[in-house]
């Protein structure tokens, strides 16, 4: 055969070469096939363990009824009902045994990822109250106004 041929038939068998000896080197030993997962089967066996040993960070909204019942009867009862608490409170591990106080993004950009007037009139998001954050009481927290657990009841 002309050169021209082998040169790139040889390349591309390095390359293959190279890719499954380094493939040698960067796989882990416990990767493989380990039954059905949402992985296609193929994940590293030792990290079932670690995923079990992760420490949850969000609790979810039972948790937080424990102690705050009546925050959580209100939200519950308003247009916010399907919003977790943590979305809004951050996320509560470790409350309140280390952390006494969750933080409270009081942002406007935290309302306005859900009430930011959108220009799409089918859009699933037209059905909920927008504003154009450009111009409705830029320098203001929402919250100062809203009561984001009783939405229902508008201040201003």
């Amino acid at each position: 055969m002309k050169n021209h041929v082998l040169r790139p038939l040889w390349l591309a068998i390095a390359v293959v070469a190279a890719v499954l000896i380094a493939r040698e080197f960067l796989v882990p030993e416990d990767f493989g096939v380990h039954g059905d997962s949402f992985t296609y089967n193929f994940y590293r066996l030792g990290n079932v363990q670690e995923w079990k040993d992760f420490q949850v960070k969000y609790q979810g909204r039972e948790r937080c009824a424990r102690c705050h019942e009546e925050q959580s009867e209100n939200n519950a009862a308003s247009m916010h009902a399907i919003i977790q608490c943590e979305n809004c409170h951050g996320p509560g591990v470790d409350h309140p045994k280390k952390i006494k106080k969750l933080l409270i993004d009081g942002s406007r950009e935290l309302c306005l990822r859900c009430h930011q007037k959108l220009a799409y009139p089918s859009s699933q998001r037209s059905a909920l109250p927008g504003i154009d954050g450009e111009t409705h009481k830029k320098k203001k927290e929402c919250r100062k106004c809203h009561d984001p657990h009783l939405p229902d009841l508008e201040d201003a």
